[in-house]
């Protein structure tokens, strides 16, 4: 999820590391809606911790998120954490031993077949991007990092 929100947000217009952070920030936030949102509800976003930057609302078509801007950079943030490029790195694309410019590659190739329309709708993007080949991808791409880690 992380990588094809990551690919989305970048062939929406966002610079890499804030494309990173995007990614990273929707599936941790579609993993807190599947477990059913245990959170403050209502309370509005939290400012980061260890920051006193202004949280700002972003709209990526008609998906939302919060954002601070931190070293020049658009980041967001969920629950008082903020999803940076490097966690992204460490969390995400760790995962794929060493294969992760050939998935990012792939998954933007995926991406950039659709129309801005689907982009810019979570459902769409939901129904016609990801779903259809979640499975698929994850298949591949673990057994590409696996093959990688095995051949090193």
């Amino acid at each position: 999820m992380a990588t094809l929100q990551a690919a989305r947000a970048k062939t929406l217009g966002l610079p890499l590391g804030s494309a990173k952070s995007w990614g990273l920030n929707r599936a941790i936030y579609y993993a807190a809606a599947k477990r059913g949102f245990k959170g403050t509800g209502g309370a509005g976003p939290a400012r980061p911790r260890g920051t006193r930057a202004t949280v700002r609302e972003f709209h990526l078509g008609d998906d939302k998120a919060y954002y601070v801007t931190a070293g020049g950079k658009r980041l967001f943030t969920i629950g008082g954490d903020l999803q940076k490029p490097e966690d992204f790195r460490r969390q995400i694309e760790r995962r794929f031993g060493g294969t992760f410019r050939e998935a990012w590659g792939e998954a933007l190739r995926i991406v950039q077949q659709f129309p801005n329309q689907v982009l810019e709708s979570p459902g769409a993007f939901y129904a016609l991007v990801y779903r259809p080949r979640r499975d698929q991808l994850a298949a591949t791409w673990n057994e590409r990092a696996a093959g990688h880690r095995g051949a090193s």
